[in-house]
């Protein structure tokens, strides 16, 4: 399995972002999440979503501005990034688990065992 993270770059606060995530090997219903890890902080859970793309989780500190979303027939899921905030600064990550987890443990990290490279975000003036 592999899994490819696109779509980040430097924004201003207030602006937006549209993250990709194009997935390739799963071979039966799989989840999908998206992390987050800032300079010198933690990884964090940001959003997830289950196989079917109508069941999703958000944290606290996205909800309302982003949205995520899949496209099972190419493979994708969406991370939209709208009103930026600089705290929203980090290498976002994707990762997938081979099954499809509920919606608590799609904000569990290790319940993911398949991870992309993770691509920057950096919001700034």
């Amino acid at each position: 399995v592999q899994l490819q993270a696109s779509g980040g770059g430097l924004v201003q606060p207030g602006g937006s972002l549209r993250l990709s995530c194009v997935s390739s090997g799963f071979t039966s219903d799989y989840s999908i999440g998206w992390f987050r890890e800032a300079p010198g902080k933690e990884r964090e859970f940001v959003a997830g979503v289950r196989r079917r793309g109508t069941s999703t989780v958000y944290a606290d500190s996205v909800k309302g501005r982003f949205t995520i979303s899949r496209d099972n027939a190419e493979n994708t899921v969406y991370l939209q990034m709208n009103s930026l905030k600089p705290e929203d600064t980090a290498v976002y990550y994707c990762t997938g688990r081979d099954r499809d987890l509920i919606l608590s443990g799609l904000r569990v990290v290790s319940n993911y065992n398949y991870w992309g490279q993770g691509t920057q975000v950096t919001v700034s003036s």
